[in-house]
């Protein structure tokens, strides 16, 4: 983090400006829709998981002294994520009024964009705004990608691990490049994954999966109604089998004793006529 004494370039610091003083849109639009949408797709899954740990935000202002907002050569990261700061909506990042600079940046690299985000960008980030992790990633040609550590203040770049993904170790994440379908757009992407492989999921992906799980659970519940009503039916069986059982023992008793005391009167009869 860059200290506002120290450094020259945030004086002075009774007048520096704050987030509402500060332009926050230059109206340039991303290189394309699918630099866009990389974007979103590195952003929409992270937020939630992140929840209250952290900042997440994209293609917006960074600012880190006064000098660079005097000269405007800088506007900011695609996607960058600060730790243990609250998740509240802003307008820009504006270093000396937040207290810190961004933890992790991705650059999505465009023919335009390319070496500025290789050379200066990496420099500025690895010497002023000393970015812990730092990554690009070219939309258009998934084999152009790194990443890098700082460490000592100078970055290292990161080797992919076995199974070909970057791992952040500030987040405890993996970024790997996904083969697959986003927003109507089949290609190789750039996503978040947890180490175990699962991937974060899109908002589109938390809904359908929370669909999934409730259909599973309605048809859990369905099953286990039907199989309740199976027993009550086998049950309601038993219980009229019983009934009919007990029915008939009664009718054989009855019967039973019908015979005995018809033969006691067979007997008496019997008797009687003996003693004539």
């Amino acid at each position: 983090m860059l200290n506002p004494v120290l450094d020259p370039g945030w004086l002075p610091q009774l007048s520096l400006p704050t987030q509402d003083d500060l332009p926050s849109d230059d109206r340039v639009p991303m290189e394309t829709e699918r630099h866009k949408k990389q974007m979103d797709l590195l952003i929409y899954p992270l937020t939630p998981w992140l929840g209250q740990r952290g900042y997440v935000g994209g293609n917006m202002f960074v600012y880190y002294s006064v000098k660079q907002v005097r000269y405007q050569d800088f506007k900011g990261p695609d996607v960058f994520i600060v730790l243990d700061v609250p998740p509240r909506e802003r307008k820009s990042w504006v270093v000396w009024q937040e207290g810190k600079s961004p933890d992790i940046v991705i650059e999505l690299l465009s023919e335009s964009t390319a070496q500025y985000d290789k050379n200066d960008k990496q420099q500025l980030y690895q010497n002023q705004l000393r970015i812990s992790e730092y990554y690009w990633f070219d939309p258009f040609n998934p084999d152009d990608w790194a990443g890098f550590e700082l460490q000592h203040g100078v970055y290292q770049p990161l080797s992919p691990d076995p199974h070909q993904r970057l791992i952040s170790k500030r987040l405890n994440l993996a970024l790997e490049r996904w083969h697959g379908v986003y927003e109507g757009v089949k290609t190789t992407w750039l996503r978040w994954s947890h180490l175990n492989g699962e991937l974060l999921p899109t908002p589109q992906e938390a809904r359908d999966s929370e669909r999934q799980r409730a259909n599973a659970e309605a048809q859990r519940a369905e099953t286990e109604s039907q199989r309740a009503n199976v027993e009550a039916q086998r049950a309601e069986t038993e219980f009229q089998r019983a009934n009919v059982e007990a029915q008939r023992a009664n009718a054989e008793a009855q019967a039973r004793q019908l015979a005995e005391v018809e033969i006691a009167r067979l007997q008496a009869l019997l008797t009687e006529q003996s003693n004539r």
